[in-house]
């Protein structure tokens, strides 16, 4: 079997894109859930070391317009960002700088309860350079061979003067 740059390419990104999947399932998450009633607050809590990226997501399952209110906080109770969450599932990112425990505050906004699920954890995108650089290589390996696969294509034209 004959190996082209344009398999080699194909073969590079999805090795890449199985060890990045791999990297970011096995991080650290913590989960919560609660039906939050109106003005009513739900904290979930998360240790990290070091100086990476976190994320949270927050599903609320039996979503009919309902908006709550995000705050996630450094462990010295700074606000780190906030966001207003009008959507059935919200993924969002923060950058953490210090060793410690980082919350997420979720408060319900709206006047009808609202069931929400919560999942704080670690990206791990540091551990995924690796995995990315295999990822880029191979996507330029097949940009570069498609490119020259298409260059030389031709497309039959009809005759002008067909009656």
């Amino acid at each position: 079997m004959k190996l082209s740059l344009f398999k080699i390419g194909l073969i590079l990104v999805v090795l890449g894109s199985i060890w990045i999947a791999i990297i970011f399932e096995d991080s650290e998450r913590t989960r919560g859930e609660t039906v939050l009633k109106q003005s009513t607050s739900f904290e979930i809590k998360s240790g990290f070391t070091g100086n990476d990226i976190g994320f949270y997501r927050v599903l609320m399952p039996e979503f009919d317009g309902e908006v709550v209110f995000i705050q996630t906080l450094d462990p010295n109770g700074n606000i780190l960002e906030d966001e207003r969450i009008q959507t059935k599932l919200s993924v969002g990112y923060f950058d953490y700088e210090r060793d410690g425990i980082h919350t997420i505050k979720i408060t319900n906004t709206s006047k009808n309860s609202v069931y929400v699920q919560v999942e704080l954890g670690d990206t791990n995108s540091k551990k995924m350079v690796p995995a990315g650089i295999l990822v880029l290589v191979g996507s330029i390996a097949l940009i570069i061979m498609s490119y020259f696969k298409l260059k030389n294509y031709n497309i039959a034209q009809p005759d002008e003067n067909i009656s």
